[in-house]
């Protein structure tokens, strides 16, 4: 079957979850700036009390002890509680739309295609032929992905022998936005952070992130969720170009644990109502 024009259109949710990645990543930088702020850093706990998966590094402490781990505090499992109710209904979401280090992730390889090769900003449904981002053989692709919940398990294991969280001192989120890069460890991470970002698109959401792999069971329960009309989908393979995750082939894993919910196959597919947002 020949593959339609493609008509410019936008989903109405796709332009309010742009504005959120940067007003949630604007929000962390100043939440970061005021930790070190003279007369701040004692005012509402240690930065790093205000990432979610420090409630899950936190939460066997509480519950066993009645204390949380070190620079983590009830605020920290409140944000977990959050970001649970809010995959319970959305699934990963909270990935795509509100995560600073995704936002920051999307920016770098941004920056990394025009740098290497795309000089304007790329026709949507077409793979980009920049030098950067490179795309991961599948096969390895595939097997890294099984990192991040081997991550996970070895967080949660080690959460009980320790009293400070236990990424406390890997975590890419303390590295970019605390403003305190105090060891040599931490200026590491931030390095390896930027390079992976711009050789590998969201490197750290497809790999290594425990937090995601935390959300992405949610995907396969939340009522919301991507659909795609078989019947007028064309197997263009449009969506599969745009999507961050590089899900691929998206119309037979419409309930993937790695998508993050951007809406990018929605924006991207050539026929209307191919592919949407449906609850239920």
């Amino acid at each position: 079957m020949a593959r339609e024009d493609h008509t410019e259109s936008h989903h109405p949710l796709s332009s309010i979850r742009k504005g959120m990645q940067y007003i949630f990543l604007a929000g962390t930088f100043l939440i970061g700036l005021r930790h070190i702020m003279p007369g701040e850093s004692s005012k509402g706990g240690a930065f790093d009390a205000f990432c979610p998966f420090g409630g899950v590094e936190t939460l066997w402490a509480y519950v066993t002890t009645g204390q949380t781990l070190k620079t983590t505090n009830l605020l920290s499992i409140a944000m977990l509680i959050s970001v649970l109710g809010l995959s319970l209904l959305v699934g990963r979401a909270f990935c795509g739309w509100m995560c600073p280090i995704g936002t920051l992730q999307d920016i770098l390889t941004g920056w990394a295609r025009r740098l290497s090769g795309d000089k304007k900003q790329p026709r949507r449904g077409i793979k980009s032929k920049a030098r950067y981002p490179i795309q991961v053989p599948q096969k390895v692709d595939h097997w890294l992905r099984y990192l991040k919940y081997l991550v996970l398990v070895g967080v949660l294991i080690a959460s009980t022998m320790t009293i400070y969280p236990p990424l406390w001192d890997f975590c890419p989120a303390r590295a970019l936005f605390s403003f305190n890069l105090t060891t040599p460890l931490l200026w590491s991470v931030l390095i390896i952070f930027v390079i992976t970002s711009i050789l590998v698109q969201r490197f750290w959401c497809k790999y290594l992130c425990p937090l995601g792999a935390l959300l992405a069971v949610f995907n396969k329960i939340a009522p919301l969720r991507i659909v795609i009309d078989q019947d007028r989908c064309t197997s263009c393979h449009r969506c599969e170009a745009d999507c961050p995750v590089d899900i691929a082939p998206i119309p037979e894993n419409m309930r993937s644990l790695e998508c993050v919910q951007c809406l990018e196959c929605i924006e991207t597919c050539s026929r209307p109502d191919a592919i949407d947002l449906r609850l239920g």
